[in-house]
């Protein structure tokens, strides 16, 4: 049986699926994007997350235990420099895997591209541009108006006959008038004949 085995064997012998998993995470941290199987996207996504949150602490032991991993010169660089700076406000989950559509030809696999999340161009500027528009507040101002502008043009008036500073009277909401009785529209018959 094998209960609580939760790792992804993907059909390899541990070191090759070390192997593989490393070339991959060094090529997911200098391409920012991969397309790969869903199966080895999210093996690929528990190996290097916590690498990326080591490269948060740019020390010489992160940086060496980041090297005992990836065993790539430029991957650590671009890591700890580029990537590290991107990748510093955000707790975590600094990968996103986006599934196609199209599966592989050869055996039918789903595929998938995996990608560093602060590097989707298109994404971040649709986001900032939700953002930017969301700081309007939508909220009525049909009431204030009406009230508002009798009560603005009286301050103003008062204020060029005096000549000081006077603060606008204190709006005061009156209830709506009584509704008035209407005649009833008999058949074949218009508006203007049931008012007269």
């Amino acid at each position: 049986m094998r209960h609580g085995k939760k790792i992804n064997h993907l059909g390899r012998t541990t070191a090759h699926r070390h192997a593989m998993l490393s070339n991959m995470a060094s090529s997911l941290i200098i391409s920012k994007r991969l397309t790969t199987t869903v199966a080895k996207a999210k093996a690929l996504r528990k190996y290097v997350e916590p690498l990326l949150t080591k490269s948060k602490d740019d020390t010489t032991h992160s940086r060496r235990m980041v090297f005992a991993s990836l065993q790539n010169k430029e991957s650590v660089k671009e890591l700890f420099g580029d990537v590290a700076a991107k990748v510093a406000n955000r707790p975590g989950g600094y990968t996103r895997i986006i599934k196609l559509s199209d599966s592989r030809l050869g055996d039918n696999a789903d595929m998938c591209v995996i990608e560093l999340v602060d590097y989707n161009e298109t994404l971040l500027e649709a986001k900032q541009a939700a953002s930017e528009k969301a700081t309007t507040t939508r909220r009525s101002r049909s009431r204030k108006k009406s009230g508002g502008a009798a009560t603005g043009d009286a301050a103003t008036s008062a204020t060029e006959v005096t000549g000081e500073a006077v603060a606008p009277a204190a709006t005061v909401e009156t209830s709506a008038p009584a509704d008035t009785a209407t005649d009833t529209v008999k058949d074949g018959e218009s508006r203007e004949e049931a008012q007269a």
